[in-house]
């Protein structure tokens, strides 16, 4: 395991709860399969992504990221892209 890079694991979860079209559940659970993956790590890959998109920087598990960064939260001047 020399030279891997270790990710501490967050020690809490929370439950987020989304309602999705049926047909693009029913893909997105397929192609979870086909790599192997859950949909819950996927899920949590693309947040992560998210996050660090907006932030501008890497972020690490533990991190409070809450208090006001820029363009974070509703009030983002950013539009939104349309929804699919």
């Amino acid at each position: 395991m020399k030279g891997e890079k270790v990710v501490k694991i967050e020690e809490r979860t929370a439950r987020l709860t989304i309602l999705i079209d049926p047909r693009k559940k029913a893909v997105f659970e397929r192609l979870c399969t086909e790599e192997d993956l859950t949909p819950s790590q996927v899920v949590r890959r693309l947040i992560r992504s998210y996050i660090e998109q907006r932030l501008g920087r890497p972020w690490k598990p533990g991190e409070d990221t809450t208090g006001g960064e820029r363009g974070a939260g509703r009030g983002s001047a950013r539009r939104r892209t349309p929804r699919t």
